[in-house]
C-alpha cells in the first residue's frame, strides 16, 4: 500500500502552495529539529499593502545560531500587537475581512511561547480553513538523526513512506538515486499559482496564504486551491 509523506518545516503562516501538497499526501512530517535560519520562512512571510508587499516577521529571543526551530522562543514584547494593526490595516476593506479576522485574532491570542508552537497553529488553523487536515508527526520526536538527505530517507522510512511528495524548491540538493535506494519513490510537486482577484493593484504571487482568504473567503479559497491539483 503506498504511502505518500511530506516533510518541511513549520513556516510561519505559509503561502497556499505549503498546503496544496497536503491534497496528495496521507502524512506531514514537520521538520523541527533542524537549524533555525534567518534566511528561511519559519519566522516571517508576506501580506500585501498599497505600497507592495510586506513582510510580517517574528520577534524572537536571542538564541545561539546552532539552535533548532523546536527551541526558538517568541519574544515578549509587542510583536503580536504589531502584527494584528498591520493585517487590519491592510485587509479592513477585503471582501472577506469580518469571516477570517475573527480566526486571525484567536490565533495571536493563543498563549505560546515557542515559534514552533505558534506556526503549527496557524498551519491547524489554515488546514481547517482549507480543508485539508492531514495527519501529522513532529520530526523531533522521531529517532532519525541523520544530516540533508539522509535524514529525510531516515525520516521517510520511520514512518514507512513508500512515496516522498517534495517542493520544487529541494531539486538542487535532492540526490534522488539516494531515495530510490532506499525504496523510496521522490514525486515532485506540481503547483502552478492561481490568480485570484486581489486589492492593490496587479496581482502579486507567493504571499501568505491570508491574502487568498481575505480577498476570497473560506468556501472560494478551497475551490481556488484544488483547482492545481
Amino acid at each position: 500500500m503506498n504511502k505518500t509523506v511530506v516533510i518541511h518545516q513549520p513556516d510561519f503562516i505559509p503561502y497556499i502552495g505549503f498546503f496544496q501538497r497536503f491534497l496528495n499526501a496521507d502524512l506531514f512530517v514537520i521538520q523541527d529539529g533542524v537549524q533555525f535560519s534567518k534566511r528561511g520562512w519559519t519566522h516571517r512571510d508576506k501580506i500585501k499593502t498599497p505600497a507592495g508587499e510586506e513582510w510580517l516577521t517574528l520577534n524572537l529571543q536571542k538564541h545561539p545560531h546552532t539552535t533548532s526551530i523546536n527551541h526558538i522562543y517568541l519574544s515578549s514584547n509587542d510583536w503580536r500587537k504589531d502584527h494584528l494593526k498591520k493585517i487590519k490595516e491592510n485587509y479592513q476593506k477585503s471582501p472577506f475581512f469580518d469571516e477570517i479576522f475573527p480566526l486571525i485574532l484567536s490565533l495571536y491570542d493563543e498563549p505560546t511561547i515557542l515559534m514552533a508552537e505558534f506556526n503549527l497553529k496557524a498551519i491547524e488553523l489554515l488546514m481547517d480553513l482549507f480543508d485539508v487536515r492531514l495527519p501529522y508527526v513532529l520530526a523531533s520526536e522521531l529517532s532519525a538523526r541523520g544530516k540533508s538527505n539522509k535524514l529525510l530517507i531516515e525520516q521517510l522510512q520511520e514512518v514507512g513512506a513508500s512515496q516522498y511528495l517534495s517542493g520544487n524548491g529541494a531539486r538542487d540538493y535532492m540526490e534522488s538515486d539516494k531515495f530510490i535506494e532506499a525504496g523510496i519513490e521522490v514525486v515532485w510537486q506540481q503547483f502552478a499559482h492561481p490568480v485570484y482577484p486581489q486589492q492593490f493593484g496587479a496581482f502579486v504571487p507567493y504571499l501568505s496564504a491570508v491574502d487568498l482568504l481575505f480577498n476570497c473567503g473560506i468556501s472560494a479559497s478551497r475551490k481556488i486551491l484544488r483547482e492545481e491539483t
